[in-house]
């Protein structure tokens, strides 16, 4: 296909991605009267964001005293100090203000007695910098705040009128000689034409890449699309080795049981009837932080503690709760666990297992949201939600603080754009050779005639990330599954075949496109697994069991080329903001 075929779009912003970043982004942009696109792979109200059970923190003081700095302490800690302390001062400042507005576009938190919004508690989370009790700090929505929030940004959006498009698959981004981003080419399903969306800002909101994994709650859709197109860029990603494990997914099923339900006071258990957590975080519990929640799973099931036939799993048990905590706060797990495990969770407790949930590596940014590669801001690109790594979340995110980055970057991301938008001005010119490789690349995927289908591929792909890149790792099994991932990339290279070569609706094509953008995340995840000789968060290193900040206080970039060769190098993290500084303290809970 030759670029004179394509169809031309013109606007001030594009946004890629309609999740909670998206759409907050998009109304902050339109707000400011700025011309506004946004483009989703599917429709709106199925981004990933709907998926969030939990509820959004915000150091509100409803039900007991809080301040915004405990917040920020807490997610400095719950980083295991990888955090950008400068973003997260920002990000956690923003909440109670982020909350508010919220509230007025209509989301319909749950109230406490007295009519203010009502806030749990959450694992890793407590006043006085640590040494005060449990906060109360994550506003919720029952157990569906992601699926509100989503209702309540798309409901704004369309007021602003901002232009949706749907079921367009992002296939790269554009630049100019100058390589300043101008835009992305897009594929529409429905037609089968591609489209050639000119901006003079384009905001990356493509979600996690959690589907290189098998076992996990990240939706189909979440192939990390943003970082793909980052990477053939030739722009790093960053932190990649940081994925966590969420401790309670329905066993069997991968679908997640709200950390909320631990909130409100769900214990976790073993074959032993014993309340395991006890053993690991004396203090926090059961509230401790996902990492070492995950971790004590799965020590328990090593230690022939585990539940079931093959004792495989462990239970968590809401049986004491009172039933109105269940009907009216907990509707949700009551629904999974009698839909998909076929109990009673007044009678029998929730067998639960770890599994993927979020990926806190991503397209590195500064704390404005600017994409941030080769150590230069790239012009007119920015990145937020979980594609970017900003970095508020470090080596582990603490539960709520995922809705939490949304609105709060995507309103300041949308802000940004609106500011710095030249009036009048039109939009770069964009040659041939700008557009033929990219071109040239999606008629190659459309071409292949190999002999192992894309989802064959991903499925293997799953597989080897599952093994050699889990909750546990080592020197032996990265470097096995570095071996096992290059040989996978190889096969891909020379067998992939895509039956259908038509351009309407070609799922097929879809997933070959996918497949390319996680192959790309997956080698960077194991390569800085591999390289990072530590234990921090997320990041657990069987033969490098201690965190050592003398050598890897630091975040991880990886370059990707397009035969699969890395490149590593570090940055510092960013440890000072106006005020207030938290210096590296041994973590525990």
């Amino acid at each position: 296909m030759s670029s004179s075929a394509l169809t031309h779009h013109h606007h001030d912003l594009l946004i890629i991605g309609a999740g909670g970043a998206g759409l907050r982004a998009a109304v902050a942009a339109r707000e400011k009267g700025i011309s506004v696109a946004v483009i989703s792979k599917v429709p709106v109200l199925r981004s990933h964001t709907v998926a969030a059970q939990g509820g959004i923190n915000a150091a509100l003081g409803n039900r007991m005293p809080d301040d915004w700095r405990w917040h920020m302490y807490d997610t400095i800690r719950g980083s295991d100090w990888l955090g950008d302390q400068d973003a997260i001062a920002l990000m956690c400042e923003r909440a109670p203000e982020a909350i508010v507005e919220l509230e007025h576009m209509g989301m319909p938190f749950t109230r406490d007695e007295s009519g203010h919004i009502y806030q749990r508690a959450y694992g890793g989370q407590s006043t006085q910098f640590g040494n005060g009790g449990l906060a109360y700090r994550a506003c919720a929505v029952a157990d569906r705040t992601g699926h509100s929030l989503l209702y309540t940004l798309q409901a704004q959006a369309l007021r602003q009128q901002v232009d949706i498009y749907t079921e367009y698959v992002a296939i790269d981004l554009i630049f100019s000689d100058e390589n300043q981003c101008c835009g992305v080419l897009a594929w529409q399903l429905e037609t089968g034409d591609l489209h050639l969306f000119h901006a003079h800002h384009t905001i990356l909101a493509t979600g996690g890449f959690g589907q290189v994994y098998a076992s996990t709650t990240a939706s189909n859709i979440c192939t990390g699309d943003g970082g793909g197109m980052c990477l053939r860029a030739g722009i790093p990603l960053q932190d990649m080795e940081f994925v966590q494990f969420h401790p309670t997914s329905l066993y069997g099923t991968g679908i997640l049981v709200t950390e909320g339900a631990r909130g409100e006071g769900g214990t976790l258990l073993n074959s032993l009837g014993e309340r395991f957590m006890e053993r690991y975080a004396p203090s926090a519990m059961e509230l401790a932080s996902r990492d070492v929640i995950s971790r004590a799973i799965m020590q328990e099931i090593l230690a022939g503690r585990g539940c079931g036939a093959k004792k495989d799993h462990v239970l968590l048990d809401v049986r004491h709760l009172p039933q109105d905590t269940l009907t009216n706060k907990l509707p949700t797990v009551n629904q999974i666990a009698t839909t998909f495990a076929r109990i009673d969770t007044r009678k029998t407790p929730i067998p639960v297992l770890p599994a993927v949930h979020y990926t806190m590596g991503g397209i590195p940014t500064t704390k404005e949201s600017l994409v941030v590669g080769n150590e230069r801001i790239i012009p007119g690109l920015m990145a937020i939600g979980e594609a970017a790594c900003t970095s508020v979340h470090g080596a582990n995110r603490l539960g709520c603080n995922a809705l939490l980055e949304l609105v709060v970057f995507g309103k300041l991301a949308g802000d940004y754009a609106a500011l710095h938008t030249p009036k009048g001005q039109s939009h770069p010119t964009l040659s041939a050779h700008n557009l033929e490789p990219i071109l040239a690349r999606f008629e190659d995927a459309r071409a292949s005639k190999g002999s192992m289908r894309p989802a064959l591929l991903r499925k293997n792909l799953q597989a080897i990330m599952q093994t050699h890149a889990s909750i546990f790792r080592s020197a032996e099994l990265l470097e096995e599954g570095q071996k096992k991932l290059r040989e996978l990339w190889n096969l891909t290279e020379s067998e992939l075949h895509v039956a259908d070569n038509s351009l309407i609706w070609n799922n097929e094509l879809v997933e070959a496109l996918e497949l390319d953008n996680l192959m790309r995340q997956a080698t960077a995840t194991l390569h800085c697994a591999a390289i990072r000789t530590e234990s921090r968060g997320a990041h657990w290193r069987e033969d490098h069991p201690t965190r050592n900040d003398a050598r890897w206080l630091a975040h991880s970039l990886c370059f990707v080329d397009d035969s699969g060769n890395t490149r590593h190098t570090t940055r510092p993290v960013r440890m000072e903001t106006e005020g207030t500084r938290f210096p590296p303290e041994e973590r525990a809970y």
